[in-house]
């Protein structure tokens, strides 16, 4: 599987997150504690948001994410209020460019921790299911892409939460009629660039690990020694595959069948549950 990290709030450096925390993302990609794989080296990822472009930029690569030079050299030198970070384990598609997250489609950002079971023999009843406008875009050969563009056919610029429930209540259905059992397993992030989502959910009710962060105010509170978090809002929020380290009071865990929704004003936990197509 994989590990991944978004981050919403006061513009930051993206090594102050990225590298600084005691496990950080990169720690993960080599000591993974909760993913399926201690070692996440099949590739990694950055988006980010900050131009007046209205799209975030996107750098991916097949190497690891713990000795890659240019990595580090963006992460000192770029700020941003939203951004994303993936690294990846491959289950099974192959190590190129194409397949490493997070995947966009104008404004919209996506990145997945997860599987789609038996998606080799699922694949062409999926693809067939995105719309025909939209299929020429996919690169890559990964579950998670197909599933981004499958969104976006079920209305993701409308309604980004009943997108996904539908997403998952198509992948399942289809999966079903096959005679897979459990078809999904999913932790996704997901942004237009204003708000964030982010979900939990599992055919089995087993999901993968996802948390989120306290708010800064009070986590600032607990812990005043955090460096990265001085002079950030209140309502700065990240959400992580795990915790970017063990102090208390800091990390929430995400509910099962959950979505939880970072937003300008007040923040949401949401239910989710797949919504047949």
């Amino acid at each position: 599987m994989c590990r991944w990290l978004a981050y919403s709030g006061t513009p930051v450096l993206l090594g102050d997150i990225l590298y600084k925390p005691a496990h950080s993302l990169i720690d993960q990609s080599l000591h993974s504690r909760m993913g399926v794989e201690t070692t996440n080296g099949d590739g990694f990822g950055i988006g980010w948001y900050g131009s007046d472009a209205g799209t975030p930029a996107i750098v991916r690569d097949t190497g690891p994410a713990w000795n890659n030079r240019n990595l580090q050299e963006i992460a000192d030198h770029v700020r941003s209020p939203l951004f994303f970070a993936h690294v990846r384990a491959s289950t099974g598609a192959a190590v190129q460019q194409t397949n490493c997250h997070p995947f966009r489609h104008g404004r919209w950002m996506w990145m997945h921790n997860g599987a789609i079971a038996d998606f080799h023999r699922m694949r062409r009843d999926l693809c067939l299911a995105i719309d025909p406008t939209l299929f020429s875009l996919l690169e890559g050969s990964t579950d998670s892409e197909v599933m981004f563009y499958l969104a976006i056919t079920l209305g993701l610029d409308q309604d980004a939460p009943g997108a996904v429930a539908r997403m998952a209540g198509l992948v399942e259905g289809l999966c079903r009629e096959h005679g897979v059992e459990f078809p999904l397993q999913m932790t996704i992030a997901v942004t237009d660039g204003e708000r964030l989502w982010a979900f939990r959910y599992s055919s089995q009710g087993a999901s993968r690990s996802l948390f989120y962060s306290s708010r800064a105010d009070a986590v600032r509170a607990l812990h005043p020694d955090l460096d990265f978090l001085r002079g950030v809002s209140a309502e700065t929020r990240l959400i992580v595959s795990e915790p970017l380290g063990d102090l208390p009071g800091v990390w929430n865990e995400v509910p099962e069948n959950s979505c939880a929704v970072v937003q300008p004003g007040l923040d949401e936990l949401l239910s989710f549950a797949p919504q047949p197509v």
